[in-house]
């Protein structure tokens, strides 16, 4: 029998308490969690992008939540982003009718992510939004941030966090592709750091 030095570090392997991840990608992606508008929806737009690492690798397993207002500002408190059967268990997915606001996807092998939303509209006196929970290896908390849509020029000028941000302002907005089409790129760290918001 192999007796091991417990009290040496270099003899303890590490629990995944001690490493970094990801560890998530098991049990929380689930199919159709990129689909948020109601299937057919005629106002629906498609939000994209990559997630970079700090040397702009993009990162091949991290997730993305979304969650937003819908095009009234509302905050919908409808079930049914993960339904599931309650007598086997099974996913069932969304119901395909209401609009929950919520999705979560993973990054395909290239680090892209996309998502089809309605547009949120204002809630209070900002600019609309929506609300971004990223979570990537090498991250020990998951991150915060928004995306703003462009196309009120006026809202976004007088929007309290874009104006705190300064010249950074950029990071938050996402490019307007046509067609109901944005691209909104997080970059964890380095150069176009986007910026990301602490809750307390």
């Amino acid at each position: 029998m192999t007796k091991i030095d417990t009290s040496s570090p270099e003899h303890v392997l590490p629990t995944p308490s001690h490493t970094v991840g990801p560890f998530y990608g098991y049990a929380l992606p689930f199919r159709g969690g990129e689909d948020i508008a109601p299937l057919g929806h005629p106002d629906t737009i498609t939000v994209h992008g990559y997630v970079y690492d700090g040397e702009g690798t993009p990162l091949p397993d991290a997730l993305v939540e979304l969650w937003g207002a819908d095009p009234d500002g509302n905050v919908s408190t409808t079930d049914g982003s993960i339904r599931r059967d309650p007598a086997t268990g099974d996913y069932l997915g969304r119901n395909g009718v209401e609009f929950t606001g919520w999705g979560r996807i993973q990054t395909d092998t290239n680090g892209h992510w996309y998502a089809r939303t309605l547009r949120p509209g204002a809630r209070g006196g900002g600019a609309p939004y929506l609300s971004v929970c990223v979570f990537a290896r090498g991250l020990l908390v998951h991150l915060f941030t928004r995306i703003y849509l462009p196309g009120d020029d006026a809202a976004l000028a007088a929007d309290p966090l874009l104006t705190r941000v300064g010249e950074r302002r950029g990071t938050l907005i996402a490019a307007d592709e046509g067609r109901g089409t944005y691209r909104f790129d997080i970059r964890l760290q380095g150069e176009g750091e986007t910026v990301f918001l602490e809750f307390q």
